[in-house]
């Protein structure tokens, strides 16, 4: 009587040590390749393809199905025939989600090393003042550029000037050949 005892107390504990390594995992819930429905684990069937894709089903009725290559939009008791047809649950899918509207929030700081000023007084500027701004880099920037120009055309006019001497080719050293071992043939 004591031993039985023993041995129940003992899947006790081990069962609730069980249960309390457990209790923080969640299940995996697979669905159905054909109906749709949420397949628990050690439920349904796996079906590896040829091809190495993994096929899970509900029940055999799935499975014959899929086999049968029937449509599961045709079929009144799969997911997929239920959404197409806004039957149950599926009718609410489009109706109940409320749509919220998000107001934009214009922020008034600094951005990077500009201070708030600094942003406010360019926002501010005529346009007369910023087509001014425009024309002045534009006006610096071919300057730029011709300077530029000008320098490479003096460099080029100088190398012209003075030929390079040129230089002799060395002799090429040429490695002599291995002789042949063996036979003709």
């Amino acid at each position: 009587m004591s031993c039985v005892l023993a041995a129940n107390t003992r899947c006790a504990l081990v069962s609730t040590k069980l249960l309390k390594s457990l209790a923080g995992t969640t299940m995996k819930l697979e669905t159905c390749f054909y109906s749709g429905y949420k397949i628990h684990p050690g439920h349904g069937k796996r079906l590896v393809r040829s091809d190495g894709k993994i096929n899970i089903y509900i029940s055999k009725k799935a499975e014959r199905s899929t086999g049968m290559k029937r449509n599961p939009r045709d079929i009144p008791w799969t997911v997929l025939y239920r959404r197409k047809h806004k039957k149950g649950l599926h009718a609410d899918d489009n109706t109940t989600k409320k749509r919220v509207k998000r107001t934009v929030q214009v922020a008034n700081r600094a951005i990077g090393d500009l201070s708030i000023e600094a942003i406010l007084a360019k926002r501010n500027q005529k346009p007369e003042f910023r087509q001014a701004q425009r024309e002045q880099a534009v006006k610096a920037a071919k300057e730029a550029a011709k300077a530029q120009k000008s320098k490479k055309e003096k460099t080029k006019q100088e190398k012209a000037k003075a030929p390079a001497a040129q230089k002799p080719k060395a002799a090429k050293t040429v490695k002599a050949q291995a002789p042949r071992v063996g036979g003709k043939r």
